[in-house]
């Protein structure tokens, strides 16, 4: 009976996740973590570094692969992109409150009154009476007087 001295990328690369997440078990930090595009990639190099030449992988096959992975890094960005826009958007609806009376809704209980300030950034707060409130806290904006 002969034994292969080599490992396939493919086993390899299944090896060490079943290692990596019995390790993490083990540890007690058990992660819920999913594959991203790095996680790819190094899939894909040790595939490639651990191929048979007698066998090498298939014009498709790394094609296919090659092509998942710019799927994958396009909708990345495009994630990404659409947060940063997301946030823009929010920030100059924020903006255009400046001087309009709102209802805010902090909690249980209901704030009236003029934006005064708002600030920038991700997370935009409006100043109504002095005080700084979330801007996805307005819940309604009245008509200019």
């Amino acid at each position: 009976m002969d034994i292969a001295p080599t490992i396939s990328g493919v086993n390899q690369a299944t090896l060490e996740m079943q290692v990596n997440a019995f390790n993490k078990t083990l540890n007690g930090t058990s992660s819920s973590r999913n594959l991203d595009k790095d996680d790819f990639l190094k899939i894909l190099m040790t595939q490639l570094q651990h191929q048979d030449p007698s066998k090498p992988m298939e014009d498709r096959e790394f094609i296919a692969q090659m092509a998942q992975f710019s799927s994958l890094e396009q909708m990345t960005n495009m994630s990404r992109q659409f947060t940063e826009l997301s946030a823009a958007m929010k920030g100059s609806q924020a903006l255009s409150l400046v001087g309009r009376n709102v209802e805010v809704l902090h909690g249980d209980e209901s704030v009236t009154g003029l934006v005064e300030a708002v600030t920038g950034g991700i997370f935009p707060q409006v100043m109504v009476n002095g005080m700084y409130y979330d801007f996805d806290e307005v819940a309604k904006v009245m008509k200019e007087n």
